[in-house]
C-alpha cells in the first residue's frame, strides 16, 4: 500500500474528522454517501482491483457517479494509475487513449446496476516503466499529431492544485460545492473531487446540464459554490422567472473566456459577481479573478496562491508565459516535451498581456483549437474528413465563439454532389463532440496567403459569422 501518498493522507485526516458527514448529494438534496461511506466503497472496490500490479493504468469512465471518490481512492492505494475518461469521448478517440496509455482496464456505467463495473482489456503483460516518478493519475490531452497524449500527475501535484484553488477561491469544508461540470475533466477534478477528498468539501453531483435544470437544482439544494461555464450564465441571463438563491455566494466560470456583457447582465439579475478562472489541464489553476468586476473581455486576474508567472517576452504587447508551481504536471506521455511541460514548468500556448490589475488572455498561439476548455487537434478532424469519399482536400480551423471560446469550423474541396449535410453527420458518426465543425464551408479552393501557405488565423477570419 501507498502509506506515503499524500491524497491518501489528506483523505485519512478527512475521514477522521468528517466521518459521518454528508459528503455527496444528489440533485434533489438527498444524501447518496457519508464520507463513511465513500472509504466503505473504497474498500469494496480494492477487492476488484487485488491482482493489477503498481503502475497498471485503469481508466473510468462513469460521468459524475458517487463512486468516483471511492474508485479513486482505491486506485491510490493500490498504486494504480488513473485515466479519466469522458462519456461523450468518440470510439475511435477512446480506442486510441486507451492504447497509447496501455490500460489494462475499463471502469463504466452500467445502466443497469447502481454500480459501475470494471472490464479487462487485453493488453500485454509488462508493466510500463514510469522512471523515477510513477503517476497516480493521467490527463488526456491532444498531442501534436492527430494521436492523443496524456499528462502524468503525482498525488503530491494534484493535492497542491487543490489547495491553491481552495485557499485562492476561499472554498472550504463549510461550503457546498455543485458538480454538474464532468469530473473527468480537469476543471472537476481540480474543483469538485481533489477538495471533496483533501478538504471536506462536500458536493452535489449532477448529470442534467440543461440549464433549467441547474439553476432549479443550485436553489434546491441550497449549494453555495457553483463552478461552471460561460454557456450556463449566458444561459441563466436569457431564463425568465428565476429562483431565488439564498445560499449561492460564489460562481466561477471557466473552460472559455467570459464575456463581460454576460457578466454584467449576470449580476444585474442575480447579485452575484462572476469570477473567472483560468488553467490548463498541464498544471491546474493559473489565475483568479478575485473581485469579479468583469470590465474587459478576456481578463482572468491575478496568479493562484502558490503560482509564479513569468512573460516570456516582458517587452511585448503579447507573450506567452511560464507557469511554476508544485501543481504543474511531471511530463507528457508518451511523448515528451521539456521546452513545453517538466521540472515544474509549463509554458501555454495562449497569448497574454500583463496589466496593473493582472493578466488578460489576447489570443493563442498555437493551432489547438479550445472549444470550452476541450482542445481539439485540427489535423484529426481533417484526417477523418478527408476519409469521406470525394473530399480531396480539408483544412480545420477554429472560429471565435462567446460563449464556448472557439468553435471548429472547416474548408473542404471536393467532388460533385457531396454536401455540408453529409460531412457534418459524417463527423457526428465517430468524432467526439466537442471536435465536430459547426460549419463545413465548401469551397472551390482552398484560400492561401501571399505566400502561398494555408494560413488557420486567415481562415478563421475570412468565415467568422458564416
Amino acid at each position: 500500500m501507498k502509506s506515503s501518498d499524500a491524497l491518501l493522507a489528506a483523505w485519512r485526516r478527512t475521514l477522521g474528522r468528517a466521518k459521518d458527514s454528508p459528503a455527496i448529494l444528489n440533485p434533489h438534496g438527498e444524501v447518496v454517501r457519508r464520507f463513511s461511506e465513500i472509504d466503505e466503497r473504497a474498500r469494496d472496490f480494492d477487492r476488484k482491483i487485488e491482482t493489477f500490479e503498481a503502475g497498471n493504468v485503469i481508466a473510468i469512465q462513469i460521468g459524475n457517479h458517487e463512486d468516483w471518490a471511492s474508485i479513486l481512492i482505491a486506485c491510490l492505494r493500490r498504486q494504480l494509475v488513473v485515466l479519466p475518461l469522458e462519456q461523450s469521448i468518440g470510439d475511435q478517440q477512446r480506442d486510441a487513449a486507451l492504447k497509447i496509455c496501455d490500460a489494462r482496464a475499463v471502469v463504466s456505467a452500467v445502466p443497469s446496476g447502481n454500480s459501475p463495473e470494471l472490464f479487462r482489456l487485453k493488453t500485454a503483460d509488462a508493466t510500463t516503466n514510469w522512471g523515477e516518478h510513477s503517476p497516480s493519475l493521467l490527463k488526456l490531452t491532444s498531442g501534436t499529431t492527430a494521436a492523443p497524449r496524456a499528462i502524468q500527475f503525482r498525488s503530491e501535484q494534484l493535492l497542491a492544485d487543490c489547495n491553491q484553488i481552495c485557499d485562492t477561491m476561499g472554498i472550504s469544508d463549510a461550503d457546498l460545492n455543485f458538480g454538474v461540470i464532468p469530473i473527468s475533466h480537469s476543471y472537476g477534478l481540480s474543483n469538485l473531487l481533489t477538495p471533496l477528498i483533501a478538504r471536506g468539501v462536500p458536493m452535489v453531483l449532477s448529470s442534467d446540464r440543461l440549464p433549467r435544470a441547474v439553476l432549479s437544482d443550485l436553489a434546491g439544494t441550497n449549494a453555495t459554490v457553483f463552478p461552471g461555464m460561460p454557456v450556463f450564465y449566458q444561459a441563466f441571463c436569457e431564463m425568465e422567472d428565476i429562483p431565488v438563491l439564498p445560499k449561492l455566494r460564489l460562481c466561477i466560470s471557466a473552460g472559455a473566456p467570459l464575456a463581460t456583457a454576460v457578466a454584467q447582465h449576470f449580476r444585474q439579475k442575480f447579485g452575484l459577481p462572476i469570477h473567472s478562472f483560468y488553467g490548463a489541464s498541464e498544471c491546474g489553476g493559473i489565475c483568479y479573478e478575485r473581485v469579479g468586476q468583469n470590465e474587459e473581455d478576456g481578463f482572468v486576474g491575478q496568479a493562484m496562491e502558490g503560482v509564479a508567472i513569468e512573460t516570456v517576452d516582458p517587452d511585448a504587447a503579447a507573450s506567452r508565459i511560464c507557469v511554476r508551481s508544485a501543481a504543474v504536471g511531471d511530463g507528457y506521455f508518451p511523448e515528451t516535451d521539456q521546452a513545453k511541460l517538466g521540472g515544474g514548468l509549463f509554458v501555454p500556448d495562449d497569448l497574454l498581456t500583463k496589466t496593473a490589475n493582472g493578466f488578460r488572455i489576447v489570443g493563442r498561439t498555437s493551432d489547438v483549437i479550445n472549444v470550452a476548455g476541450k482542445k481539439v487537434n485540427p489535423a484529426e478532424v481533417e484526417a477523418h474528413l478527408l476519409r469521406f469519399s470525394g473530399v480531396r482536400q480539408a483544412v480545420v480551423f477554429g472560429r471565435a465563439s462567446i460563449l464556448r471560446n472557439e468553435e471548429v469550423a472547416a474548408c473542404v474541396v471536393v467532388s460533385p454532389g457531396v454536401s455540408e449535410v453529409e460531412l457534418l453527420e459524417f463527423c457526428r458518426r465517430e468524432l467526439s463532440g466537442w471536435q465536430v465543425p459547426k460549419r463545413v464551408f465548401i469551397v472551390d479552393s482552398i484560400p492561401v496567403t501571399e505566400r502561398g501557405k494555408i494560413s488557420r488565423r486567415d481562415l478563421a477570419r475570412r468565415f467568422a459569422g458564416l
